[in-house]
């Protein structure tokens, strides 16, 4: 059975949305358990147990959230070596797109060295489409890590 962890911070349920959506695609996959927290209630030992791992953030004065950013101080020299080359997709949303946020959440990932497969960003609430992509995304990660 291989793991999936999605974490992700909201506040408006806008990346809570897409965080759920994620975690839906990858369900999808055969063989797959999701692990979905919230960033302030992941652990080291979730990140450390994933196979793979989807990192979803709202867009806060064009950076990552601060949960965000505590999960990855948490983890950072404790994981060292043991989660390098792990697949990890990443979603942002923000009034103005996410897109700070996600270049933010893509240099730490840089730091973390993992494989980054796929991202998407959202302008406001997500739309269906918007939805259905998040999906696909959770799906892509899945089989990445299968």
């Amino acid at each position: 059975m291989i793991k999936v962890l999605v974490i992700y911070h909201s506040q408006t349920g806008n990346t809570e949305k897409m965080a759920k959506a994620v975690a839906e695609g990858a369900r999808r996959v055969s063989g797959t358990e999701v692990i979905l927290k919230k960033a302030a209630e992941a652990t080291l030992e979730d990140l450390i147990g994933s196979s793979g791992i989807a990192i979803g953030s709202p867009d806060y004065f064009s950076y990552m959230a601060g949960t965000i950013k505590d999960f990855f101080d948490r983890t950072f020299y404790p994981s060292q070596s043991k989660v390098t080359g792990k697949s990890a997709v990443l979603f942002a949303s923000g009034g103005e797109g996410g897109k700070p946020a996600l270049e933010s959440l893509k240099r730490i990932c840089g730091s973390f060295k993992f494989k980054q497969i796929g991202e998407i960003t959202v302008t406001g609430r997500p739309s269906s489409e918007e939805i259905a992509k998040c999906e696909k995304l959770g799906e892509q990660l899945a089989y990445a890590v299968k």
